[in-house]
């Protein structure tokens, strides 16, 4: 198969897994992003990639949104809110930050294949994504691609639709965000 072949399929998965994910539980998360103070995510490897574009565009939107384990995070309080993104929701350093903000008080989000993992049963909102987990023995979605990948890009698309929605409950445009972008580069 030719590389755009595989692009075209890719594609095609992702578009799939759009289908597969709870309107209602986006919303929460949304809602849970707004009612908070300070947002902090969180997660391993590729998924922690992630969670660091999603917090670039929250502080784009004026958000104090911060990534676990920088220099730069404040104290977690009991006003906050941390966004795990996870495929397993098992990853051993995610469930202490799990928690560790649990007993603080503050609220849990974790963005997940498996609702019914240590974090999913710890978080407050829990947006299950289709996927498969990194070894592909289980999970209930099939995919070409290796890994965790199919997972890790719809995790992207998902935050970028978080922000999308946001922007749309706070009257926010592209150029009022721009106004927010590094400009010592």
């Amino acid at each position: 198969m030719q590389t755009t072949q595989y692009v075209a399929e890719i594609l095609k998965e992702l578009n799939h897994s759009a289908d597969l994910i709870a309107d209602e539980e986006a919303e929460k998360l949304v809602n849970g992003i707004l009612e908070s103070k300070k947002v902090f995510v969180a997660g391993a490897g590729r998924s922690g990639f992630m969670a660091k574009s999603f917090a670039m565009r929250m502080m784009h939107m004026g958000i104090d949104s911060y990534v676990i384990g920088e220099t730069v995070t404040p104290n977690f309080d009991k006003e906050d809110i941390l966004i795990i993104g996870s495929g397993s929701g098992e990853t051993k350093s995610l469930v202490s930050m799990a928690e560790k903000a649990k007993s603080i008080g503050g609220k849990i989000a974790t963005v997940t294949i498996f609702p019914d993992s240590t974090i999913g049963q710890l978080a407050d909102i829990t947006i299950k994504l289709p996927g498969s987990p990194k070894d592909q023995s289980e999970g209930d979605y099939k995919t070409i691609q290796p890994m965790g990948s199919l997972f890790e890009q719809t995790l992207l698309l998902f935050y970028d639709a978080v922000i999308l929605r946001f922007m749309e409950k706070k009257g926010l445009d592209t150029n009022k965000m721009y106004g927010r972008h590094a400009n010592l580069e």
